[in-house]
């Protein structure tokens, strides 16, 4: 089913950009503020479950709590026309396996990659929040090299631990 052309609220879907286990990615005009946008729009599987949707929301209100410009921002979960839909901070750029293709990358590259990657995943963490699909494919590269990571959607929560329980690891919530 190809979305290209249709509206979803306030969101008009210029293009598929992408796909994978958890739903169709799009291009898409916010006309409320008249931005480019990303709608990730969800599987009807996947969000049949009302537990499976309910914890899918909490995570995705946590990722949405991060502010830090090596992580997607997500702006909003909604549904219309029967349609559960993420929307999140348009990127342009390639993706890290893009970039690596068969020759690799240079290691000035990889280092500062690797750097903003850490940077990101630290601001999650602190948060309680477990990323759990890291791959290149989730990692998207801006034309000056910033690096963003995307796809929160497999997050995990983790338990609260008391300030003075901290240890070098944290333990995954149930």
């Amino acid at each position: 089913m190809s979305l290209t052309g249709q509206t979803l609220l306030h969101y008009t879907i210029i293009e598929k950009i992408g796909e994978g286990g958890m739903g169709a990615v799009y291009r898409a005009q916010d006309t409320h503020l008249d931005r480019p946008v990303a709608v990730k729009v969800l599987p009807h599987d996947k969000m049949a479950d009302p537990d499976r949707k309910n914890r899918f929301v909490q995570e995705a209100k946590a990722a949405s709590s991060l502010n830090h410009p090596n992580i997607v921002v997500v702006h909003d979960i909604a549904s219309d026309h029967g349609l559960d839909f993420i929307v999140m901070e348009y990127i342009e750029g390639k993706t890290l396996d893009q970039l690596i293709g068969r020759k690799g990358l240079k290691l000035t590259e990889v280092l500062g990659y690797a750097a903003q990657i850490a940077d990101g995943l630290a601001k999650a963490h602190a948060a309680g929040i477990v990323h759990r699909d890291l791959k290149p494919t989730n990692i998207m590269v801006t034309g000056d090299g910033r690096v963003k990571i995307l796809d929160f959607g497999l997050a995990k929560l983790t338990e609260e631990v008391p300030p003075a329980d901290i240890g070098p690891t944290a333990t995954l919530g149930r």
